[in-house]
């Protein structure tokens, strides 16, 4: 397949799943696998990084109001009633300390052996399970309170959303947002209220994370050769760069939108069915 096709789908699929409660991750580790790209390919490597670039680009264009207007009122808030320690960027910060720690030394302990089909496929099925659960849940009890803005969100609610969210850090399949998502409802926040601040920590975490990942690949720690410092990059190369990072930019902003409108009305039933489906398919084609 020419590697211009390649960068047009993979590129699709990073803009349809970064957002979306069913890991990014595992669907372009699945897509390579099922195209022939080795995972250590450090051309594909490199360009996995920079389609998610262009995805982590849509939030701060999509959400530059709501950004600039949080920055606008700090630290007291938009009703005059939070503070530098409780305010929205502030409680977004917090939740990012919460995950980059705990996910940086798990991962130093626990390494890379855990990016395996046989773990992505499991990750699917546990976490649609656990969202469907939560979702379930959340639509039949009745809250004495319940968290129907970012605005409203306490310190308390920050730092569960943000330990949370260290699972999808450790195992791939999880996903971010289905992580972040269940944990804002398991603590009373709405459905739009839990996926608009899902959106907000993804920003740092995913920027963060993904130049980490850039920078490791670049300078690799113990000797080992870098698997993208020594690439020969021609005009072929950089287009294929190119069409993948503005597809999946495209494509993410319009799953954003669409997303926010879709939870409003409607729960995330549908894609915890999709994960657990997925997750029994890649479990039985790892186990072949």
């Amino acid at each position: 397949m020419h590697n211009y096709l390649l960068a047009l789908i993979l590129g699709i699929v990073e803009g349809l799943t970064e957002f979306l409660p069913v890991s990014s991750t595992a669907h372009l580790r699945i897509c390579q696998s099922l195209f022939g790209i080795p995972l250590d390919d450090g051309y594909w490597k490199m360009f996995a990084i920079v389609i998610q670039l262009g995805a982590i680009l849509t939030l701060p264009i999509y959400f530059r109001d709501r950004i600039a207007k949080f920055f606008a009122t700090f630290p007291q808030g938009e009703r005059g009633e939070r503070t530098a320690l409780t305010h929205p960027v502030t409680l977004t910060m917090i939740a990012f300390v919460c995950t980059a720690a705990p996910a940086f030394l798990l991962t130093k302990v626990i390494g890379k052996h855990l990016e395996s089909l046989e773990i992505m496929g499991l990750s699917l099925v546990v976490g649609g399970i656990v969202m469907w659960a939560v979702d379930v849940f959340y639509v039949r009890r009745l809250l004495a309170h319940r968290t129907d803005h970012v605005e409203e969100m306490s310190l308390g609610q920050a730092v569960w959303i943000g330990l949370c969210q260290t699972l999808s850090a450790v195992f791939p399949g999880t996903s971010r947002s289905m992580a972040t998502i269940a944990a804002g409802q398991v603590v009373g926040m709405s459905r739009p209220s839990a996926l608009e601040f899902s959106f907000f920590l993804s920003i740092p975490t995913m920027a963060v994370a993904t130049l980490y990942d850039l920078v490791k690949s670049l300078r690799p720690h113990h000797g080992e050769p870098s698997a993208i410092g020594q690439l020969t990059m021609n005009a072929p190369d950089w287009i294929t760069l190119g069409i993948g990072f503005v597809v999946s930019f495209v494509v993410a902003y319009a799953v954003v939108a669409w997303f926010m409108n879709w939870v409003r009305s409607r729960g995330f039933a549908i894609f915890a069915a999709y994960r657990i489906v997925l997750g029994v398919a890649v479990l039985w084609w790892a186990l072949r």
